[in-house]
């Protein structure tokens, strides 16, 4: 996805993660351990410091500040952090930055930081009951992310081993195709491309009716095993 695209998705997840903020910061984000909402907050407000001293200072070493309790001080913080990474961002995605997997470019971050709020923001709104749609076409370029950025980052760190052989995944939504692993797939997997990168980021099972297989499912479910995200 270009630049801009990516920047205009993301202010957007950004600001509708900063929505559920006015809501129960004690609600429990069922698929990050015992987060609290308020936790996710921290994290995800944090990270954006993070990310952006990356890009700014060249340094991939930046402590955020801990996020305030007090909900309003916290609304005020998330939103200054969001404002601190949107303007890192701006700029020429070739520009060089500090970056934990190639390229180390503000590109590189661009992607990532918006993916990592399309993710976050689908659990914030789980846990508090009001879910929306994922774009499927951001969600698209997530997939692709987990294959040539997520997983290779678990295999260089010892987490896991190369997958050894191939499956198929087919956005029924996009029309968009991603094969991981080497050879002939073994297997297709099929359902819309917001469920399969919520699949791969392990916020939704692959054996409800969402998900069509074909082939080796067995063999195909292994593939997935990964783990292909941290």
């Amino acid at each position: 996805m270009r630049s801009a695209s990516l920047l205009l998705h993301l202010r957007r997840e950004l600001d509708t993660f900063q929505a559920c903020l006015s809501r129960d910061l004690s609600a429990r984000i069922e698929h990050c351990g015992d987060w609290t909402l308020h936790d996710l907050a921290d994290h995800l407000g944090g990270s954006n410091l993070w990310a952006a001293a990356a890009v700014i200072e060249q340094r991939g070493d930046y402590k955020p500040p801990a996020a305030p309790r007090d909900p309003a001080a916290l609304v005020s913080w998330f939103e200054e952090s969001s404002a601190t990474l949107l303007h890192a961002l701006d700029r020429d995605p070739g520009t060089s930055a500090w970056a934990f997997h190639p390229p180390h470019t503000v590109g590189f971050w661009q992607r990532r930081r918006c993916l990592e709020a399309l993710v976050h923001r689908w659990d914030a709104e789980h846990a508090i009951g009001i879910p929306s749609l994922l774009d499927a076409e951001l969600a698209g370029e997530g997939v692709a992310e987990v294959f040539d950025t997520m997983a290779p980052r678990q295999m260089a760190r010892g987490r896991a081993k190369p997958p050894a052989s191939a499956l198929r995944l087919e956005a029924t939504d996009t029309g968009t195709c991603w094969t991981y692993g080497p050879g002939v797939p073994v297997a297709t997997l099929s359902a819309t491309a917001e469920n399969l990168l919520l699949l791969l980021w392990g916020r939704v099972r692959g054996d409800s009716e969402a998900f069509v297989w074909e082939g080796d499912q067995q063999a195909g479910r292994h593939i997935l095993d990964g783990p292909l995200t941290a």
